[in-house]
């Protein structure tokens, strides 16, 4: 037992350790190193984007407060329709998750809880908390989409957040 554990063994493996937590800076590491950092700055700055979101306007389907990554590309090349979740920035590095209702030349009217666009109702099978308050028709502006949480139950001004400049929409969930 004591020729295993010799001092050249115990350098030997003192050696490999440091090695494994310091690697020698060689040309191959640097550049895997640079790559690494690059792609990182590449993805979360603009592929990705990480936003804290806080509140329950959109319990159940998503009543987790916290962060969510947010997918910068999504409605690049694709338009944006109805029910879809997008994040809406405002005041800054503040962002909301919200549910699209309705999009530009559209009229959107809330009966007892209840969406109606252009006069018929809207099939929501992801709303189980509606509420029965209502607002009266109106046509959702060019360049804008009219965007609500899917908790309904909850008084309108804390969960409705009405019409949205497309400009303020930052992307779609990545999940």
């Amino acid at each position: 037992m004591k020729k295993f554990l010799s001092s050249g063994f115990r350098l030997h493996v003192k050696h490999a350790v440091k090695e494994f937590f310091f690697p020698k800076l060689t040309k191959m590491v640097l550049l895997r190193m640079s790559l690494v950092v690059i792609s990182a700055i590449l993805l979360f700055g603009f592929v990705l984007r990480p936003c804290f979101i806080n509140g329950e306007s959109m319990q159940p389907a998503y009543d987790r407060s916290g962060l969510v990554f947010c997918n910068l590309l999504r409605y690049r090349y694709k338009k944006l329709q109805r029910g879809d979740v997008v994040v809406i920035s405002y005041f800054g590095k503040r962002y909301l998750l919200k549910r699209i209702v309705a999009l530009a030349g559209e009229e959107v009217e809330f009966r007892n809880g209840t969406v109606f666009v252009n006069g018929e109702k809207l099939d929501e099978p992801y709303v189980r908390y509606r509420g029965n308050w209502n607002i009266k028709p109106l046509t959702v502006a060019p360049g804008h989409c009219f965007v609500v949480g899917d908790n309904r139950a909850q008084h309108p001004g804390e969960h409705v957040f009405g019409e949205v400049r497309l400009e303020r929409i930052v992307g779609g969930l990545l999940f």
